[in-house]
């Protein structure tokens, strides 16, 4: 029987770089109502920040399902207690198997490392499998503590 194991890794490591691939192609094409393009997707990564989710302002983590890679996800310090969670994705073929409770107590663990005593994290209504995950493991919706183009709703939770 297979199990997760959550475990740091930098983002740019071939199973990172592709869950990170499948996050953005899911949450585009949800958004665009269409099959976004690989040059989408390619726009879409290109300097998107990912490379402060490294210490010492924040963390990136796989999880795997068995040998297979399944899950990502990271945080970003937004101040000395703050942190926030951040490209957060489970491979559908892998939803339902308690991989994404794993993966948040994995990264409210590295949160917790590097200072953090809250986790605040923003997304869309759209996202229905995200927000559930959410509110299932304690998240409860706060007032807006940024704001951009893709964020309807925003979470928070004390570490």
């Amino acid at each position: 029987m297979n199990s997760w194991t959550v475990l740091p890794e930098r983002f740019d490591t071939a199973d990172a770089t592709a869950l990170r691939r499948d996050y953005y192609d899911e949450v585009a094409s949800r958004y665009w109502g269409r099959p976004a393009t690989e040059a989408e997707i390619d726009e879409g990564l290109a300097d998107d920040g990912v490379d402060q989710l490294g210490s010492p302002t924040g963390a990136f983590a796989v999880g795997r399902y068995g040998d297979a890679a399944g899950s990502c996800g990271g945080v970003l310090m937004l101040d000395s207690e703050t942190a926030e969670l951040t490209r957060v994705f489970v491979r559908p073929a892998f939803r339902s198997t308690g991989g994404g409770a794993v993966l948040l107590a994995s990264l409210e663990a590295a949160s917790v490392a590097l200072g953090a005593r809250r986790m605040v994290l923003n997304t869309r209504l759209d996202l229905i499998e995200a927000r559930a995950l959410y509110t299932r493991n304690g998240y409860r919706e706060i007032p807006a503590y940024c704001e951009g183009p893709y964020m309807d709703v925003w979470y928070g939770k004390e570490l």
